[in-house]
């Protein structure tokens, strides 16, 4: 069974306990600067790192956050979709 969950400094999915994958981020104040997200081989391919992205994004705009696209991944992502535009500290 898959589960997100916010671990405090990003969002894991997890099976059966397990992560399997992750987004993380370090917070600068009202500043969260995402720095890495990994996918396990099995799930890329299936969106999984967007659907973590999404989840950081919704809690940004939940506590009122920013965000820094560090990692290259959420960099392609915030330049590919104005849906980001809100949360993205240039």
């Amino acid at each position: 069974m898959q589960e997100m969950v916010n671990t405090g400094y990003g969002f894991e999915l997890q099976e059966d306990g397990k992560m399997v994958a992750e987004i993380t981020y370090r917070q600068e104040g009202d500043v969260l600067v995402a720095d890495h997200t990994y996918v396990s081989e099995e799930l890329r391919g299936q969106k999984v790192a967007e659907k973590m992205l999404n989840e950081l994004v919704d809690y940004a705009r939940g506590q009122g956050y920013q965000i820094v696209p560090q990692c290259s991944y959420v960099q392609t992502m915030f330049r590919r979709h104005e849906k980001y535009a809100d949360v993205w500290k240039r």
